[in-house]
């Protein structure tokens, strides 16, 4: 009796149950990074068209690995589940140094050309659907280049091992369907997308002016400030008529006061 084979089979990340569980990978990644958004302070929460123009760069990056994952696994005949999990643990570890380190490289050189709306959360005031659009290209480039570095790293000998083992404990193809395409991603992806979504908003949250002294002017101060000038009785204003009114009374009054010279012969 032939042993029972272990893996899920050719194709089964593209099946019906497969699609599936990546339509509800997707939906808690959605989830994970709205609930982001309702956790930042409120001084500081993205309106709506920022928000969507910060996370769609990372949607459409999440959406280029996953299927550039699903493509490179499904080529093997063997057991594709454990090709995916150790490429969505490379993107997650070594992957997510090289997604820090493109965005950081590319930030710098933006800014050092001085291309304002190329700047990762920048888009303008108002905001520019052009700036999105850039900023997307350099996004997905980044993307481009971390899959491309970690499928050379496959190519090193010693991964068709690790495959053969990593998921051979799991008797039931669906379940290891299940823990390759829903459960572990979602948690890993989670992480990921909170990390990067903060990474890649940073210019926006600390987006403050200097006044003249020189001290960090924030918006909401600013606006506090404008609203108490706006709000303030007239009576201030009178006051600074009548001082400069006293002022010029004491001025006169210092000039009749002055002493006079008698000639005396």
């Amino acid at each position: 009796m032939a042993p029972a084979a272990h893996g899920c089979g050719s194709g089964a990340l593209l099946g019906r149950f497969g699609v599936l569980l990546q339509a509800l990978l997707a939906l808690g990644a959605f989830s994970t990074l709205m609930l982001k958004r309702f956790k930042e302070p409120k001084e500081e929460r993205r309106p709506w068209r920022i928000w969507f123009y910060d996370t769609s760069k990372q949607a459409i990056g999440a959406l280029f690995i996953h299927f550039a994952n699903v493509f490179l696994s499904d080529l093997t005949e063997e057991d594709p589940c454990s090709l995916y999990l150790i490429n969505f643990i490379l993107d997650a570890t070594l992957g997510m140094l090289l997604i820090w380190l493109g965005v950081n490289v590319v930030s710098w050189v933006v800014q050092r050309q001085k291309y304002t709306y190329l700047v990762f959360g920048e888009y303008g005031d108002p905001p520019q659907a052009a700036a999105w659009i850039g900023q997307c290209i350099l996004y997905l480039l980044i993307m481009v280049f971390e899959k491309t570095v970690i499928s050379l790293v496959l190519l090193i000998p010693g991964w068709t091992k690790l495959q053969e083992i990593l998921l051979d404990y799991i008797p039931n193809p669906q379940l290891e369907l299940v823990l390759v395409m829903l459960v572990v991603p979602f948690v890993v992806n989670a992480i990921m997308f909170w990390v990067v979504d903060s990474l890649i908003m940073r210019k926006y949250k600390q987006k403050d002016t200097l006044d003249i002294n020189g001290s960090i002017e924030t918006p909401r101060a600013r606006r506090t400030e404008e609203s108490r000038v706006l709000l303030s009785p007239d009576g201030d204003y009178d006051h600074s008529e009548s001082d400069q009114d006293t002022s010029g009374l004491q001025g006169t009054s210092q000039k009749m006061r002055q002493p006079s010279y008698q000639v005396v012969i």
